[in-house]
């Protein structure tokens, strides 16, 4: 047997130990954590897409919702914790066994050699497919920042939370509209906020090698719910809880973030993206049982 035909024998016996899928067709106890109620936004059920429950050091950190097709997430959904905002930059870049094999780690890995990439770059995204892109960058959905220990910050550099951001957007009004949630919940939420980002795509995709490779998002948006907050905040401050949402344009122009009530959101998605009708983020429009009042609505 050849020394080449050992290695191809290897890389395989490799990749079975580090990959088993843990993809889910029904949401896993361990991972209702992230959504509000333990419910997962609703209308895009008829949708192909992976639910990944994202595991890093044996627990699990937040929740994707995945576009194996484009190769980027619909939506990451995470809590988010009480941070400094500084973020973890000594951290590789990870993939998501789960969406290789059919047995092994439930585990997000460090990005092996280049020849083990084509086993999986089918399913998920590549450093590859970022390396020559010129406009645009690696962007978080869930970002470090609005995590504080240094696993759950480390967690985030899967790029299966990562879509293409062009880069004035990107350090620009999404990086200021992270800044300013992180300082509000900081400061006025007082119990657990759940937060759910995600994206529109109109079909344009980065290519590498004369092939599709990312959808590339038209826009970004988020949403917050937390129903145990400050009622003594200045006005302005109390009425974006217990929800609010943004959007913004995923674009080097015209790309000012828009703050809106979380219903004002929905209906924005409803009309620029696939999600259905009965489309809802958030379980009972994050109105905590027994209130009858419902949320406060801002525009």
């Amino acid at each position: 047997m050849t020394a080449y035909r050992i290695d191809q024998i290897l890389v395989c016996l490799l990749i079975t130990v580090m990959a088993r899928a843990e993809v889910q067709e029904v949401l896993s106890s361990e991972c209702k954590q992230f959504f509000y109620m333990g419910t997962q936004p609703r209308g895009l059920e008829e949708q192909p897409f992976k639910k990944i429950c994202q595991f890093y050091q044996g627990k699990p950190r937040f929740f994707t919702l995945y576009d194996t097709f484009s190769h980027i997430p619909v939506y990451s959904a995470y809590t988010f914790k009480r941070s400094d905002g500084y973020k973890k930059a000594d951290v590789p870049w990870m993939y998501e066994p789960q969406l290789s094999m059919v047995s092994g780690s439930r585990e997000m890995q460090q990005f092996p050699s280049e020849e083990l990439h084509k086993s999986f770059e089918d399913s998920q995204a590549v450093l590859d497919d970022y390396s020559n892109s010129v406009i645009f960058e690696r962007g978080q959905l869930n970002p470090d920042e609005h995590q504080a220990g240094p696993d759950d910050k480390a967690a985030t550099y899967t790029l299966t939370n990562i879509v293409p951001q062009v880069r004035e957007f990107n350090i620009g009004p999404w990086k200021n509209h992270e800044h300013g949630i992180r300082q509000r919940l900081n400061n006025y939420c007082r119990g657990t906020a759940f937060v759910v980002t995600g994206v529109t795509t109109s079909g344009h995709t980065i290519r590498r090698h004369n092939i599709n490779r990312l959808g590339i998002p038209t826009y970004l948006w988020s949403a917050y719910c937390c129903v145990n907050f400050d009622h003594n905040a200045p006005y302005a401050v109390r009425s974006k809880f217990p929800a609010f949402a943004a959007y913004g344009l995923n674009d080097r122009e015209s790309n000012r973030v828009q703050e809106m009530s979380v219903q004002h959101l929905e209906d924005f998605l409803k009309r620029v993206t696939y999600v259905g009708s009965s489309f809802q983020i958030f379980y009972d429009n994050c109105v905590p049982p027994g209130n009858v009042n419902g949320p406060l609505i801002s525009s």
